[in-house]
C-alpha cells in the first residue's frame, strides 16, 4: 500500500487550502482514512478520519474549520481546511487503517501573514 498526498502550501490566515491523498496498492473495502498532522518540536497528532462506511471524527481544533471527505471507488481522502490559523502550520501525513497503519510521506502546510 502507498499513500501520495498533495495540496499543501504556503497560505494567510483565514485562508483555505485542500488537502488530497490517493491510496494505491491493495486497498480493502473496509478501512479508515485520514490525517494527522506534526507541527515543529511537537508531537503527531490526531486532525480527522473518514471511514469506508461514511462516519468521520475531528480533533476538537478543527472541528468547524475542516472537513475530511473521501471517494471510495478512487480511493482518496480529502481535508478541506477554511479559516486557518498560525497554528495550524504543519506537516500533514495521510493515513490509512486496515489491519496496518500505512502513512503517506507528508505535505507541508504553513500559514502566515
Amino acid at each position: 500500500v502507498q499513500l501520495q498526498a498533495s495540496g499543501g502550501g504556503f497560505v494567510q490566515p483565514g485562508g483555505s487550502l485542500r488537502l488530497s491523498c490517493v491510496a494505491s496498492g491493495s486497498i480493502s473495502s473496509f478501512n479508515a482514512m485520514g490525517w494527522y498532522r506534526q507541527a515543529p518540536g511537537k508531537q503527531r497528532e490526531f486532525v480527522a478520519v473518514a471511514s469506508s462506511a461514511g462516519s468521520t471524527n475531528y480533533a476538537d481544533s478543527v472541528k468547524g474549520r475542516f472537513t475530511v471527505s473521501r471517494d471510495n471507488a478512487k480511493n482518496t481522502v480529502y481535508l478541506q481546511m477554511n479559516s486557518l490559523k498560525p497554528e495550524d502550520t504543519a506537516v500533514y501525513y495521510c493515513w490509512l487503517q486496515q489491519n496496518l497503519n500505512y502513512w503517506g510521506q507528508g505535505t507541508q502546510v504553513t500559514v502566515s501573514s
